[in-house]
This record gives C-alpha cells, sequence and structure tokens, in this order.
C-alpha cells in the first residue's frame, strides 16, 4: 500500500442499445467483501445483460424479480457496475443504488477515511425521465484494517458494495414510464502501487410499484455489515481517551476493540490503542495527532469483538470532555484474531433492518450469514467454494507444484527424467512424450489421491493436515529404505528390471516405471509446504470434496510440468548436452543427494520413535544394500551368460535380504507406539507451544511469535536455520520483549492441528506474530531474518 503511483487508462463503459435493464448474472449472491469470480462473472455478466436487452426491447420481461445491473467497466484490477436494489423506479419508496466493485485478490479500495494513505471511492447518480432525483452520499459499510510495515488504511477487498439512497419525485411526463439512472463514480485500488480508475454508467428502469431485484440480496448484507449507532454514550478527553460508558462491556464480553475515525489526521492510525475496563465500561487510549480537533466531537466507528471473535460495529460521535486521568486500568487485552466459524452476534447487538419489504424478502431467499472472521485472512472464512476462489486455489496450487520440483528430495528425480530425455535420440520422440504423459499421470493420480485421503480422514473424524503420513515412524521408515534403494539404483548397483528382462540389453523401461516415479515424487514432496501450497490446500480441504480434488490435481500438474515441457519442446531439449559418459557421472552423483534426505529421514524417525529406530533402520538398510548387491550380480550374470540355476539361486538370496529387511517392520511399528519421541531442545528464550500459553501473554499485553514447525519439513528447517534462531533475530526477539512459542508437530497433536485449522492452515511451516495490541500478522511459509525484524519491530 502505497501513494497513488500511475494511473491506468479504463475501457469505456459498453453502451445499451435500448431504454432497457441490463441484466445480471443469477447466480446465488456471495458474502460482502469476498473475492469475486473474475472472468467467470464477466462473461456471466455479459451474457446476462444482452438477454435482458433483449427482453425488454420486445416488452417481454416477467413479472418477477428482475436484474438490475448496469454494463460493466473492466479494468486489470476490478469489475465496476451500478446495480439497484429494486427493478423498477417509484416515487412512493427510495431506491438503493449502488457501485458494485469486484477486485482481484490482492487488490484493496479504501473507506471514507482511507487513514495514512489512499482517497475515497465516489459515486454521484442522477435520475431523469418519468422519475427524477440525485444522490451521492454513501453509506459506508465498515472496512477492514490493512497494516503495511508502519502505516494503517480503512479499505474493502473482494466485492464491494458502496450504497446510496435515492428518493424519487415526478419528472418528464411524457418519458412513457421509463426511468434513466445515470451515475459517475471513481476510486482507487491499490496493490503495492495504487491506480485510480473511473467509470461511467447508466441503468433504465421501467416505473412501477417497488419491486426486488435479484441484486437486492447483495444490499442487505451491505446493511449488516453497516455500523449501527452506538446504544452507549461515548466521551473523548483532550488526551485522546475514549471511554465508552457501558457497564455491561467488560473482559468477559469485549475481547478486543478499536477506534476508525471518519476524518483522517485525527489520530496516528497505526499507533495501538491500549484497552482498558473500569466500572463504568471501557476506555480506548488513543494518540491524537496535530489535527486533533480537542473540543470537537470526534465521529468514527468503534468494532467491539468478543473474546469468541464475533464482531460489534458501532457508529459513534464522542462528545469531548475534560481532561481527566485515565481510568485504573483492570486489563489491557487485545484478543488474539483468530480465524473462527462465522457465529451469530450477541443478543445484545442492534441489528440493521432492512428500510424496504422487499429486502427482508430478498434477505429470508439469501439467508446471508454475517461476516464474524476475524481480520486474519482465513481462506475457509473467505467463501473457498466460490467460482473465483477456486481459480485462485487452483494457480495457486500449479505455482506450488512448480516450486516443489526444486524440494532437495524432489529435484533428483527431476534431473534423472531430464536425463532420460536427454539420452533419447530422435527416433524415441515418441516414447519421450509417453513417458512424460505416464509421469504426469502418476504425480496428478498421487496428488489426488494423498487430497482424498486427507479429506476421508478429515470426514471420518481425524485431525489431519498436509504431512500427516510422515507424523508416522513406520512410513518415514519404508520412505528412507526407498530412497536409499534408489540410490543404490543410480550408482549402478542394481535395475529396476524384473528378472525376466534381466538379460535385455536395453535400459528403457516401461510406462508403469514412469507412473511409479510419479506416484514415488508426489511421497516425498509431501512432507514439504513450498509457497502458495499453504493457502491452496487449506481451500481445498475447506471446500467441496470435487473442487478440493480438483485443486489437489492442479498441484500434480505445476509438479508434472517441468518435464513434460520438456519431453514435449523439441527446441528445449535441444539445448541439453549431448549424450556421453557425463551422463553416467551424473546419474551417479544424484545418488548422494538421496542418501543425504536419508539421513535427515533417519533422523526424522529418531525424533518420532527414539534412539532405537536408528538400529532397527539402519540394519533394514543393510538388508537392502545386500538383496541389492545380489540382485545387481545376478542381473549381470543373466546378461551375459543367458538365465541359469545359478541366476535364479541369486535371485532367492537377493529375496532373502528384502524380506529381511521387511520383518523389521513390526518392530519398528512396536518401537513407535512405545515411545514418546525425542523431545527436541528448544532454542534459548523459545518456549514450547499451547494455546493456553499464548492467551496467557497476550492477555498480559506482551507480544508473541508463534513457529508452527516439524522434523520432517524441510522448510521449516531452513526458515529456522537462516532466519529464525540467527543471533541478530534472537538479540531482537529479547529486546522487543517477544516470546516465541514453537509448535512442534513433528508427531501427531490434535491441539496444534486445530490451532493450524482455525487459522486456515493445513501444514507446517506457519507463522503467525500477535502483537501486544492490535491484530495478529500471518507471515509468508519462506522466511528471510529481515522480514521477521521489521514484523516483530514495534510502530514509532
Amino acid at each position: 500500500m502505497r501513494r497513488p503511483a500511475r494511473s491506468a487508462t479504463q475501457l469505456p463503459a459498453p453502451k445499451v442499445a435500448c431504454s432497457a435493464p441490463a441484466a445480471a448474472s443469477t447466480r446465488a449472491p456471495r458474502p460482502l467483501f469476498l473475492r469475486g469470480s473474475e472472468q467467470a462473472a464477466r462473461l456471466a455478466t455479459g451474457l446476462a445483460g444482452l438477454l435482458g436487452v433483449a427482453l425488454a426491447c420486445t416488452g417481454s420481461l416477467p413479472h418477477a424479480a428482475q436484474a438490475a445491473q448496469s454494463a460493466p467497466v473492466v479494468s486489470a484490477h476490478s469489475t465496476a457496475t451500478l446495480i439497484t436494489d429494486a427493478s423498477t423506479a417509484s416515487a412512493t419508496a427510495p431506491l438503493h443504488v449502488a457501485l458494485r466493485l469486484q477486485l482481484k485478490p490482492g487488490w484493496h479500495t479504501y473507506w471514507l477515511n482511507p487513514g495514512d494513505a489512499g482517497d475515497p471511492a465516489s459515486l454521484s447518480v442522477t435520475a431523469s425521465g418519468a422519475l427524477q432525483g440525485t444522490a451521492q452520499t454513501i453509506t459506508w459499510p465498515t472496512p477492514q484494517r490493512i497494516r503495511d510495515a508502519s502505516l494503517m488504511s480503512y479499505a474493502y477487498t473482494g466485492d464491494v458494495v458502496l450504497p446510496v439512497t435515492l428518493h424519487l419525485q415526478p419528472g418528464t411526463p411524457d418519458a412513457h414510464g421509463w426511468t434513466t439512472l445515470n451515475a459517475q463514480a471513481s476510486w482507487l485500488v491499490c496493490e503495492q502501487s495504487c491506480i485510480p480508475e473511473d467509470g461511467t454508467f447508466t441503468l433504465t428502469l421501467p416505473t412501477g410499484a417497488p419491486l426486488a431485484s435479484a441484486q437486492a440480496s447483495l444490499f442487505v448484507q451491505a446493511a449488516q455489515h453497516t455500523p449501527v449507532p452506538s446504544p452507549y454514550p461515548v466521551t473523548v478527553s483532550p488526551a485522546g481517551v475514549l471511554h465508552v460508558l457501558a457497564p455491561g462491556l467488560n473482559q468477559q464480553s469485549v475481547g478486543n476493540a478499536w477506534f476508525m475515525p471518519q476524518e483522517r489526521g485525527q489520530i496516528a492510525e497505526a499507533a495501538p490503542q491500549a484497552l482498558t475496563f473500569d466500572a463504568n465500561g471501557l476506555s480506548l487510549r488513543l494518540e491524537p495527532t496535530t489535527g486533533f480537533a480537542r473540543n470537537k466531537p470526534l465521529a468514527g466507528i468503534l468494532v467491539l469483538q468478543a473474546p469468541d471473535g464475533t464482531e460489534r460495529a458501532l457508529s459513534v460521535q464522542a462528545t469531548p470532555q475534560a481532561d481527566t486521568p485515565a481510568p485504573a486500568q483492570t486489563a489491557a487485552l487485545g484478543g488474539v484474531p483468530r480465524a473462527i466459524p462465522a457465529t451469530a452476534p450477541p443478543a445484545n447487538a442492534p441489528q440493521p433492518a432492512p428500510t424496504r419489504p422487499e429486502e427482508q424478502g430478498a434477505a429470508s431467499q439469501a439467508n446471508p450469514t454475517p461476516d464474524t472472521a476475524a481480520p486474519t485472512g482465513n481462506a475457509l472464512a473467505e467463501g473457498g467454494n466460490t467460482t473465483g476462489d477456486l481459480l485462485r486455489f487452483i494457480v495457486l496450487g500449479l505455482l506450488g507444484g512448480l516450486v516443489l520440483n526444486l524440494m532437495p528430495c524432489v529435484f533428483p528425480i527431476l534431473a534423472m527424467k531430464a536425463l532420460a530425455v536427454a539420452r533419447m535420440g530422435q527416433s524415441e520422440r515418441k516414447h519421450q512424450k509417453q513417458s512424460a504423459i505416464a509421469y504426469a499421470a502418476g504425480v496428478i493420480a498421487g496428488f489426488t489421491a494423498l487430497g482424498a485421503l486427507v479429506m476421508a480422514l478429515r470426514v471420518g473424524g481425524s485431525a489431519t493436515g498436509w504431512g500427516f503420513q510422515f507424523q508416522s515412524t513406520v512410513f518415514v521408515g519404508m520412505i528412507t529404505w526407498l530412497l536409499f534403494a534408489m540410490a543404490l539404483n543410480l550408482l549402478d548397483v542394481f535395475a529396476f528390471l524384473p528378472p525376466a528382462l534381466g538379460n535385455a540389453s536395453s535400459r528403457k523401461h516401461g510406462l508403469a516405471h514412469d507412473v511409479l516415479t510419479g506416484l514415488l515424487a508426489v511421497v516425498v514432496a509431501s512432507p514439504c509446504t513450498a509457497p502458495f501450497m499453504g493457502v491452496a490446500i487449506a481451500g481445498a480441504l475447506a471446500g467441496p470434496p470435487l473442487t478440493g480434488l480438483v485443486v489437489f490435481a492442479a498441484l500434480g500438474v505445476g509438479l508434472a510440468a517441468p518435464y513434460v515441457l520438456l519431453a514435449f519442446s523439441p527446441a528445449l531439449a535441444s539445448h541439453l548436452p549431448r549424450p556421453g559418459a557425463w551422463m553416467d557421472y551424473l546419474r551417479q552423483f544424484l545418488a548422494f543427494p538421496l542418501l543425504g534426505t536419508c539421513v535427515w529421514l533417519l533422523w526424522v524417525a529418531t525424533v518420532e520413535g527414539g534412539a532405537t529406530t536408528v538400529l532397527l533402520l539402519c540394519s533394514g538398510m543393510v538388508c537392502l544394500a545386500f538383496a541389492a548387491w545380489v540382485y545387481g550380480i545376478a542381473q549381470k550374470r543373466q546378461r551375459h551368460m543367458g538365465h541359469s540355476r545359478s541366476c535364479t539361486a541369486l535371485y532367492g538370496v537377493a529375496l532373502l535380504g528384502l524380506l529381511g529387511a521387511m520383518a523389521l517392520l513390526p518392530a519398528l511399528q512396536q518401537q513407535a507406539a512405545q515411545q514418546p519421541g525425542t523431545v527436541q531442545a528448544l532454542p534459548s528464550g523459545t518456549e514450547a507451544f499451547s494455546q493456553k500459553r499464548l492467551d496467557a501473554l497476550h492477555a498480559a499485553g506482551k507480544p508473541v511469535f508463534v513457529d508452527m514447525t516439524a522434523a520432517w519439513c524441510i522448510s521449516c528447517l531452513v526458515n529456522e536455520r537462516v532466519a529464525l534462531n540467527t543471533d541478530a533475530t534472537k538479540a531482537a526477539m529479547a529486546r522487543y520483549g517477544v516470546t516465541v512459542l514453537r509448535g512442534d508437530w513433528t508427531r501427531r497433536d490434535p491441539a496444534i492441528t486445530a490451532f493450524l485449522h482455525a487459522h486456515g492452515r493445513d501444514g507446517v511451516p506457519f507463522y503467525l506474530f500477535v502483537p501486544a495490541q492490535g491484530d495478529a500478522v500471518v507471515l509468508p511459509q519462506i522466511l528471510t531474518q529481515g522480514l521477521v525484524l521489521r514484523t516483530i519491530t514495534p510502530i514509532p
């Protein structure tokens, strides 16, 4: 969020050829401030608009709830339309008109007081024809607070509705019963930079008795997000202490509160607002600026957040009073913001009532749920099953799958496939493509099956998340052995060929081998949560099963894409070095990253099952190495001298070595069940995570940094090494009094699983910074030392 940097040329609004209401999509409306459906919504709007115009021109509009929406003004960052709550215009009842902005993910627009940067939206509507009137005063919904470093903005994201109320009077008698709305709007959209946009809208309505439109429910939802007048007296002192006279507002009913002034320049927007209680109510200590009017009322929105996360937004007009000492502090609470399921507001919370009977009917049909999720950006509370969110999760899944190719476990597999392409000649181009398709099928099937398993376990009541299989010592041990066998294969100890093909001179493998390689890539990649994956997986697990499987399939497409692109693109393949002896040496070199992964997995198994686990796993590796060595000898004999009884005997001995390793699995399972695992030593200044400890520290007004990690999470270990356990970070944590709570998810921990789910995550790493006052900040999955230091540094 920064001040406007450049402007964008807007596309002109499409002209409606006939004076008729422009129709909108009739799909079910979504909650306010949620991300829109992007291209699908634009296409549906355009087609529905053409249909509405055709019906209007032929006079065949049915007498039912019709869409009342103008042609859209589309830019690269938003889709803007003019909508009304009624499909007719009447002089007997006010007409509610609104600017609807469907913003792309990551973009926002501003409230009446934009905060430290930005400009508010404006809307001017003029009616002419059978009825006439003007309106330009927006009824502003409650905005979100968006913090960017030391700046604070008040803004809206997703699907935004900004209504005005138009009072109509009789106009031109010969207008044939039509009323035309002409509107001019401007707004500012921001991500990293801010871009001013504007649009001109036209909407024609027939005159008649009030009839609710298809957009009426959007106005009802906007009303539910609009602050209601405060039922409590509110005063403000010259020192900036906002006091609410309400004995019922105490520590049991209010967990957090914040004030947003209606005019900018009154207070330091980003400064902490200390919350205190006394016998008469609560107080917020604001930080006045030089523009603070000490002898004038202070207007704005006071948001009261209950301990369960439910929010009430009150419109207040604080009366100035003489400066008095601040009330005795009984508790300084901030309320740790966390994503929670939508719940009903408190019984004593005033509810905005629709002003028209038609709106009440639309509300009962739509049955909207108040948006009570805390402002932490929880993907589960943001409509993860809408078309727009599904497209976003698919894109994030594709990007996350691409990044997985760079993980230490997966990269050797991709390199092996690239070597296979380089080894093939042009005559084998067909086999290249078939191999790539088979590998992609294995990857996509693996991701989809793993996602389906997680969802099935969730339905069955198991508290599982992404990477849950690595919480099993037996699974970790089996993957260790599998990677060890792959390393022996790369070192030419043996070949992955059945005895019947042992005398084959060609090393070309079948398509089943490619499918299994794809499945293996998914298995070794599953403990990692790469950038972009966290939100995609959370959205997949939160939505309907079918859409969730689509997102998991997108992860597979991203993981398989590099090899498929390499196999299908002769131009890329031609840039690979020419086949030669170097390929054999590189192939053997790739065994060592896999052996390193085996060492890491041995450490993970030790953490989960204790020291005896290492003895069992290493014994199994010795058996596997013996089996692979004997199997390789048998293959070489068969290749040079043909099949014989000695080859059969060698194959039998190799099988005994494999069975010897498998015989250790029951003992490994028993050891894992008996041992609680090794407790990892925490760095100095770090405590073990518990929700009770987090709540106690926050209630005491202390900042907290929550680190959710696991021994099998490579990204977690890298972040700890480069960003969290460094001397500079530890010194900053100590200097600013930040307590680090580390949750170890190496083995199953229902408390950590619940905490992750509450914040819209289903895997690690997950990092949350909870300041002493204000909203919690969710950090990205890949950390840098500078990012951590900037996050924990208090705002001056």
